[in-house]
């Protein structure tokens, strides 16, 4: 069992690093899982283990932005009405939550309907190395794109709906080829549009929010909560894990972005998916 505890825990380093960093969380634990397996659990388990874990993820940046995502307050001049409970809305943050749940629509609709399509046709190693040298190549290409472009929209307030709908057409790439890389595909989509890398970054964190809770809930009621004494403290132990790693790694990411570009992320994405198809090609 201590094996497996002890497996737990660097699968949730794994997931705390690689979800925000755009080189793909479900890449990485799907090509880490190729050499470190938890023995004492189910393939079900598993495939249930790999999306649920990112919950520990998401609690990182509710802690981390709470008071940018929190609908309400008690400044009345922030107010969207002064009568009842609605004078304790922020106007701005429901119009944000607004643009959130529009840029969920795709990957909601199409993750219903074909998600188990998707993790047959698409959840082995071939596939997400391509998916990691594809957009590694992405960034670099959008990265010396912009590179003489000033950025248009500094401020999540500056996001439309029009743009919001735009990244979570991108996000949906995400939901279909492992190895793209959820925050990695919606900052490329925001670049596009001309946000800045912050807000960029930003934004993909909120996104990130009712998505994943999303998946996780649907995987969760697929697998049913008849846990083993060691799959629920696989499972624990990795969530508490991702959260303390994704705390530390969404301030580095954010101090990171303010003078560098993203282009250190596709080379890595390259590199990594060269040696992934090398390693499953040749060897």
């Amino acid at each position: 069992m201590i094996a497996e505890l002890i497996k737990a825990i660097l699968f949730g380093i794994v997931e705390g690093i690689t979800e925000w960093l755009p080189i793909s969380s479900t890449g990485h634990l799907i090509l880490v899982e190729q050499f470190v397996k938890l023995n004492q659990v189910s393939s079900e388990f598993w495939n249930m283990f790999q999306v649920v874990i990112q919950f520990g993820a998401i609690l990182a940046v509710v802690v981390l932005y709470f008071k940018k995502i929190w609908p309400f307050t008690n400044k009345k001049e922030e107010a969207i009405s002064k009568t009842g409970i609605l004078s304790h809305l922020n106007k701005e943050t429901i119009n944000l939550w607004g643009k959130i749940l529009v840029g969920c629509i795709p990957a909601a609709i199409i993750g219903l309907l074909f998600d188990d399509v998707f993790e047959q046709l698409f959840y082995n190693p071939f596939c997400i190395a391509i998916a990691l040298i594809a957009f590694g190549i992405a960034f670099i290409v959008i990265e010396n794109w912009k590179e003489d472009k000033k950025s248009k929209k500094e401020l999540n307030s500056q996001i439309t709906y029009k743009d919001a709908l735009i990244i979570g057409v991108f996000q949906l790439l995400a939901a279909i080829f492992p190895g793209t890389s959820r925050s990695g595909a919606t900052i490329i989509g925001g670049l596009l549009i001309g946000l800045s890398r912050p807000n960029a970054a930003e934004y993909t964190f909120y996104l990130a929010i009712p998505t994943m809770l999303g998946a996780s809930l649907l995987k969760l009621v697929k697998f049913g909560l008849s846990f083993t004494n060691i799959e629920l403290a696989v499972l624990l132990i990795g969530m508490i894990v991702s959260f303390i790693v994704s705390i530390m790694i969404i301030k580095f990411l954010m101090d990171y972005i303010k003078k560098h570009n993203f282009k250190i992320f596709g080379y890595y994405r390259i590199i990594l998916g060269i040696l992934v198809l090398g390693y499953f090609l040749f060897v």
